[in-house]
């Protein structure tokens, strides 16, 4: 039930976020939206306002659409067209606005989720050596570690960053371990064996890094930073997928829903980074200038402001009804593996 809850959540925003962006650009530049609509099939729910526009719920809750004025050579019953409000007749700036809106607003959404994270709940702070947190069991506690402690020396060896630390104990020759911390204004100096622990082939001594918060103007400017990283690690994965670089790792539906469902279970700001995360996925893949893909519409919008000329509409059409159709047998194909691996994990 948690994964459950927890994926629908996680497309109801994903689907509003991306659908509303395409329906406030269309507004903005004054194209006439007959439709928006969450989920996909019949309309359960549906109410027309006073702009014109039909809001809709529909059966299937996954995805959602947003229709507008000349996307469509019939009009749906209901509707009151308006050729001086059509997306056809917009220029090729206009309409590549409103098209690239959708993935922009989740991007957009993607880095705003990541600055409050950085914010309010802080991320881990793996430059500076000063302990966070001690793990029960292991020798740091024992040995009279407290969090705040800035890690110095270990064994004579100068700690200047977090991961001097791991590598340094990894390095030692003895279990006798003497590490000279800076509590307030005194050094101390920690004595104790931190033995290598079974199965890791590594000397553990227990202790998280310290949890880092930044003020929300910085975290802005930290959290962009954080998605481009995010975002060429994507790109980079996915290229890397398509040459055959590394084997495919792709989630459908079941996936993210399991994913999901994990994410809520270890807290709240674990889900925020998830739903940041999936955002962002899912941005940069709609971009992709592939068919049926608002990537690939845009292509077809460069073609027209360079030519001067649009791409038969006829064929644009057929172009993205193949791609709509392959896209639903990937769809199908991830979908399966996904149940597969979640029966052999249960």
């Amino acid at each position: 039930m948690v994964n459950l809850l927890s994926f629908l959540m996680v497309i109801i925003i994903c689907v509003m976020i991306h659908e509303g962006g395409h329906y406030f650009a269309a507004v903005w530049r004054g194209v006439q939206v007959h439709e928006f609509a969450f989920g996909m099939g019949p309309a359960v729910m549906s109410r027309k306002a006073r702009s014109g526009t039909r809001w809709s719920l529909r059966l299937f809750p996954i995805g959602g659409f947003v229709r507008m004025e000349g996307e469509e050579d019939e009009p749906h019953p209901g509707d009151v067209p308006d050729a001086a409000r059509s997306f056809m007749i917009k220029r090729a700036w206009e309409k590549f606005v409103i098209v690239a809106g959708g993935a922009a607003m989740n991007i957009v959404l993607a880095w705003i989720l990541t600055a409050f994270l950085l914010s309010f709940s802080g991320v881990s702070d793996l430059k500076s050596p000063v302990v966070g947190r001690l793990i029960p069991g292991y020798p740091a506690a024992g040995m009279g570690a407290l969090p705040g402690d800035r890690v110095l020396s270990i064994n004579g060896q100068a700690i200047a960053e977090w991961s001097d630390i791991r590598k340094t104990l990894v390095a030692l020759a003895t279990d006798e371990v003497e590490i000279v911390v800076r509590r307030g204004d005194a050094e101390i100096t920690l004595s104790g064996t931190v033995p290598v622990s079974p199965g890791q082939d590594a000397r553990l001594w227990g202790v998280q890094p310290s949890t880092m918060k930044y003020p929300f103007y910085k975290a802005a400017w930290v959290g962009m930073n954080y998605c481009w990283s995010m975002s060429v690690q994507i790109l980079t994965g996915l290229w890397r997928m398509i040459t055959g670089a590394m084997e495919p790792n792709v989630a459908g539906p079941v996936g993210i829903a399991v994913m999901a469902g994990d994410a809520a279970r270890q807290g709240f700001w674990t889900f925020v980074m998830f739903l940041a995360v999936i955002n962002l996925n899912l941005g940069l893949l709609n971009l992709l200038p592939l068919p049926a893909l608002d990537g690939g519409r845009l292509v077809f919008i460069l073609g027209e402001a360079v030519s001067g000329r649009r791409f038969p509409e006829k064929w644009e059409n057929r172009i993205h009804l193949l791609g709509f159709a392959l896209l639903l047998v990937l769809i199908v194909l991830v979908t399966w593996k996904d149940i597969q691996n979640y029966l052999i994990g249960n």
